[in-house]
This record gives C-alpha cells, sequence and structure tokens, in this order.
C-alpha cells in the first residue's frame, strides 16, 4: 500500500514536470533572464503532499526556490506605484529578483484586527490585476506585527492577516495555486519596538512578486 503511494506520488511529480516544460509563453514587455522550478512545482508538490493548504503552502516554496533573476519589473512597479500612492508602501526590488510591496499597518489592518480595511482594497485589487495579466508572476505574502502582546498571539494575527491577503487576490481572481501566505509575527522587526515610530514601521504586510518561467522578448 505504501508502496502504491509513493508510486502514485512520483508519476504525479513526472506529468507537473512534463506540464512545467511546455508551459512558457511569450511575454513582450517583462522578460525574465534565468530559469527555475517556480512556483507552479511548489504548488503541485504542496498539493501532491498536503492537500490545498499545501499546495499554497507549496506556491510559496517553489517561488523561493525557483524565481528567475533579471526579470523586468519596470511595468509593474509604475503600475503598482499608481495605486499605492499616497499610501506609504514602498516597492523595492530584492537580491533574490522578487518584488517587494512592503504595506503599512495604516493602510491594511486596524489594531488586533485582519479584517482588510477599505484603503486596502484597491491596492489588492492592482495587485490581482497585474498578477492576472503576467501569468508567470506569483506572489507571496508575509505578515509581521510589532513586539507588543504575547508571541502567539501575534503569530497568530500575522498569519490570519496574511491569509485575508491571500484571499482577497484569490476572490479578485487570482488562481489560488499562484498564492502564498505566511505570518512572522514580530520575529522579522524593520525598526525600533521599543519607540511608537518602530512599532508601526513593524506591523507592516510585505508582497513578494516572483516571476517563475523564462520569457522571450
Amino acid at each position: 500500500m505504501m508502496n502504491a503511494k509513493i508510486m502514485t506520488r512520483v508519476s504525479a511529480l513526472a506529468v507537473v514536470g512534463a506540464l512545467l516544460a511546455g508551459c512558457a509563453t511569450e511575454q513582450g514587455t517583462n522578460t525574465a533572464v534565468g530559469t527555475g522550478v517556480g512556483a507552479g512545482t511548489g504548488a503541485a508538490l504542496g498539493a501532491i503532499f498536503g492537500g490545498g493548504k499545501g499546495a499554497a503552502i507549496g506556491a510559496g516554496v517553489g517561488a523561493a526556490v525557483g524565481g528567475v533573476t533579471g526579470y523586468n519589473w519596470q511595468n509593474i512597479k509604475n503600475k503598482l506605484g499608481g495605486a499605492t500612492k499616497g499610501t506609504g508602501t514602498q516597492i523595492t526590488e530584492q537580491p533574490d529578483g522578487s518584488l517587494k510591496l512592503n504595506i503599512p499597518s495604516s493602510v491594511t489592518f486596524d489594531t488586533n484586527s485582519y479584517a482588510i480595511k477599505p484603503s486596502f482594497a484597491p491596492v489588492l485589487s492592482q495587485v490581482a490585476q497585474t498578477l492576472n495579466q503576467n501569468p508567470e508572476v506569483v506572489a507571496q505574502v508575509v505578515g509581521h506585527t510589532d513586539s507588543t502582546g504575547q508571541p502567539a498571539y501575534n503569530q497568530t494575527l500575522s498569519v490570519n492577516r496574511a491569509q485575508s491577503v491571500a484571499q482577497q487576490l484569490a476572490t479578485d481572481g487570482v488562481a489560488p495555486q499562484r498564492l502564498s501566505a505566511t505570518g512572522m509575527g514580530a520575529n522579522q522587526p524593520i525598526a525600533d519596538n521599543n519607540t511608537e515610530t518602530g512599532r508601526a514601521q513593524n506591523r507592516r504586510v510585505e508582497i513578494y512578486l516572483r516571476a517563475t518561467a523564462q520569457h522571450a522578448q
């Protein structure tokens, strides 16, 4: 019985590999230089080994491992920059080839809440539209809190907030297998938690966009 399950999973992986080998499409304005296994592989692995929730986790794993470097983010940065203007959102290219949106708590969620604020919805709508227009891009959502309160509570809150964002993107039409949600609690501060200004910076949602396939110009 165990051998049969293993063989089923191996066969499924072979099918996944075959599908991904033929999925490259042409994307004239966003040329990627370099390739990786991609989020599709990660999502498939998650689905095979962990069901629906595993698929979401797997997508993030695949994106982190397989994201390409040298991707041309300029058009996407321009679109998202317009949608996030005035929100305090920072959009930066990362050394691993991803594009990070750092969205402050003043836009995203009320205190102790994981219900998306009305001011956050237009930003997510534009992110979803961008993802739908660029099928080679996947998104990893990471929630963060400040150090106020119990660590276990902060961890749960950060996970719930990340999941709320991913669910909203899915509601806006993004395929769930292209999304992952992770909560870091207060474990990755970017400012001093001993000041109110620092705590406000630490309460944030980050969305990492990663390209996962090579596209010829």
